[in-house]
């Protein structure tokens, strides 16, 4: 494994008793093991969304680029 460091983190008192389940039913073999398998899992969700998003951006300012080009050759007639 990379090299770690240490955090603190509250959770409500639900998800911890979800996490102390998933551990106790041998999912997962500590909590942290089970809260950096949800980190991960959210990254790897959310780094996708943002770049879906970032594209989509990209390609909004490229279709306003065009707009604009097409606004100001359609002004010179």
């Amino acid at each position: 494994m990379s090299e770690t460091e240490k955090i603190t983190i509250r959770l409500p008192k639900s998800y911890l008793e979800r996490v102390d389940f998933l551990v106790e039913m041998d999912d997962f073999p500590s909590r942290s093991e089970a809260v950096r398998a949800a980190v991960r899992d959210m990254l790897y969700y959310r780094i996708e969304l943002v770049a879906d998003k970032v594209e989509k951006m990209v390609e909004q300012e490229r279709k306003m680029a065009q707009a604009k080009a097409i606004k100001e050759e359609y002004l010179k007639r």
